[in-house]
């Protein structure tokens, strides 16, 4: 730990974020919702719908403020408190795009070419891609930074952005001399279901975006739906081994086994000690009970709250007041490091 994070006195908090974009599946709920859930109990969490992030590529309007409402309702019903933490909409707070503007002015260009994220979304056509698209990583540091937050969850795919931010946050520091005004924020590492892979593809991340429907558990499925996607899930014609090393080479068991030990509370190899020697014919049903058992009644209760969107707008509009009241203070302390004149 460097002299900067051990000398930072603020209050210890979370920040973590979802795009509205798409529906939310299997690999949000084991790989970030259920570590939130967590969390909630022992962090002062604020949890954020990141619509600013989700126009970097173009949105319907009117979808995108229906998959909003979505996303806090899968939260809400995953377990989510929103008495105990900040949930709002990232729109409803604009400290988040001033700080993000006054950070864009102090991060280096070579930062942002380093994100390897946008040269996966932009392809091949990156000169065609918006200017948000490529930026969007100083806007992901001032949504941590806007509260001072001191912790992040984050998986694989987002190591780097975090990374960026505490080089924001250093960098704002040193150039405006004020030693430890933002702290550096420190990784919190998911749990083991972090990486949920495809259904259909063990090789690949569990996607909205992948246009498969079989290839992800949507968390709006029925018990119906649920146990269909797990019963096609692709497998492979061999036992289940009784080893974890035995699953090398596996992708698709890999995967499966992971799901079954993270709905669980399982690793991976108490699940093969029960599984062991087993085909995927005993293995599938077992895995769609479970699935079930655990999924269906989120999905209902998500249901529920989509019915009554009116519920979600209260706790929306709660949550941005309570998080303006901790970023606006913290904005205003930038504008007077920056050298703004407050009228």
């Amino acid at each position: 730990m460097s002299d900067t994070e051990k000398a930072y006195k603020g209050p210890e908090r979370v920040f973590s974020g979802m795009q509205p974009s798409g529906d939310l599946h299997l690999g949000n709920y084991l790989g970030a919702l259920i570590n939130w859930v967590k969390m909630q109990e022992d962090w002062e969490c604020v949890f954020c719908a990141v619509d600013l992030h989700a126009i970097t590529v173009p949105q319907d309007p009117k979808i995108l403020a229906s998959k909003t409402r979505e996303i806090v309702a899968a939260w809400l019903a995953a377990g989510i408190d929103p008495k105990k933490n900040i949930v709002f909409a990232q729109s409803s707070v604009r400290a988040h795009t001033e700080l993000a503007w006054i950070l864009n002015c102090t991060a280096r260009m070579g930062w942002a070419e380093r994100m390897t994220q946008f040269k996966d979304k932009a392809g091949k056509d990156a000169e065609r891609a918006s200017v948000g698209l490529f930026t969007y990583p100083v806007l992901m540091a001032a949504d941590i930074l806007a509260y001072k937050a001191t912790h992040v969850p984050v998986g694989d795919d987002q190591k780097q952005h975090l990374e960026l931010t505490r080089d924001c946050a250093d960098r704002f520091n040193r150039d405006f001399n004020a030693p430890n005004f933002f702290p550096i924020p420190e990784p919190l590492i998911q749990g083991p279901g972090a990486r949920i892979m495809s259904l259909k593809d063990g090789t690949k991340k569990m996607s909205k975006s992948d246009p498969s429907e079989l290839s992800r558990i949507n968390l709006v499925d029925d018990g119906d739906t649920i146990a269909k996607k797990i019963k096609k899930a692709k497998s492979d014609a061999n036992a289940l081994p009784s080893e974890v090393e035995g699953l090398e080479g596996r992708p698709e068991a890999r995967n499966l086994v992971g799901i079954y030990g993270a709905l669980a509370d399982m690793t991976s190899a108490q699940v093969l000690a029960e599984f062991g020697g087993e085909g995927f014919g005993k293995f599938k049903p077992a895995l769609a009970e479970l699935a079930v058992e655990k999924l269906a009644p989120i999905s209902e209760r998500m249901r529920n709250y989509m019915s009554d969107t009116a519920q979600i707008d209260v706790i929306l509009k709660d949550g941005a007041e309570r998080a303006s009241a901790i970023a606006d203070p913290i904005l205003k302390q930038v504008r007077e490091t920056v050298g703004f004149v407050s009228v």
